[in-house]
């Protein structure tokens, strides 16, 4: 592997973070490595919000969960999908606007994931940790008003970034056999290989956890699949100009 298949490799979530500051130089070019990824249509469609008032920061991480590295990272960005910025260029064209479409949530939703991707390799390829933060879906109107998001746009999660003081294990993914298939979806074999995954996995947590719960994930995926997940969230983005038509 060369030196970027290393980085790739070695990705872990950091949840515990140094007083050392990030220069301006260095976060420009995180922000500008996460502009560089593909856009759908050239949309653009993702927008970030650097939440910097310490107060917002406590807010935020109340609301998602009491989650204190959110208070503690370094920075903090809130990336929202946007088609408030391209439905305003329908209005300057004099052109109906038909962004409310399923299509379009789709496309902003993808373009805030690679953004966000592309500037996680950039911190970490800079020494930096990383921590996204979903939770911030457990109350996206308090999260909205917070940061005065008008319809149109809607916080995707939050992302967490500072030099790390911790050093944990890569957290093991999936067999290749398992996710990737020929030709076709094809689910021969991969009980076996899952059955052994799980074992890996219930390893890992031990480990971590000094030697408290080793759940498999097969059995960490089945709770999450078998409970409600945020099901506000339809109303919210009805609510938030995403109609999904």
């Amino acid at each position: 592997m060369n030196a970027v298949h290393e980085l790739l490799n070695s990705h872990r979530s950091i949840r515990k973070f140094t007083n050392q500051p990030i220069s301006d130089e260095l976060l420009a070019t995180i922000l500008r490595s996460g502009q560089a990824a593909a856009t759908s249509s050239f949309l653009q469609g993702a927008t970030v919000i650097r939440v910097r008032n310490p107060a917002s920061r406590e807010k935020l991480a109340a609301f998602a969960g009491n989650q204190p590295y959110v208070s503690s990272a370094a920075e903090f960005f809130v990336l929202c999908a946007d088609l408030k910025r391209p439905g305003n260029c329908c209005v300057q064209y004099d052109k109906p606007f038909e962004g409310d479409y399923t299509e379009h949530f789709i496309i902003a939703t993808v373009d805030v994931a690679l953004m966000a991707q592309n500037m996680v390799v950039a911190a970490e390829a800079a020494g930096l940790g990383i921590c996204y933060i979903g939770g911030l879906r457990n109350n996206p109107r308090d999260v909205s008003d917070l940061l005065q998001l008008p319809k149109g746009v809607y916080p995707v999660f939050g992302l967490c970034l500072g030099y790390p003081d911790q050093d944990p294990e890569c957290k093991p993914r999936l067999p290749l056999e398992v996710i990737v298939k020929e030709d076709v979806y094809s689910e021969e074999g991969d009980a076996q290989r899952i059955a052994e995954y799980d074992e890996r996995v219930r390893e890992y947590y031990k480990q971590r956890t000094g030697g408290g719960h080793g759940i498999a994930w097969s059995e960490q995926v089945a709770t999450l699949l078998s409970e409600k997940a945020r099901p506000h969230m339809r109303q919210f983005l009805a609510d938030q100009g995403f109609k999904m038509k």
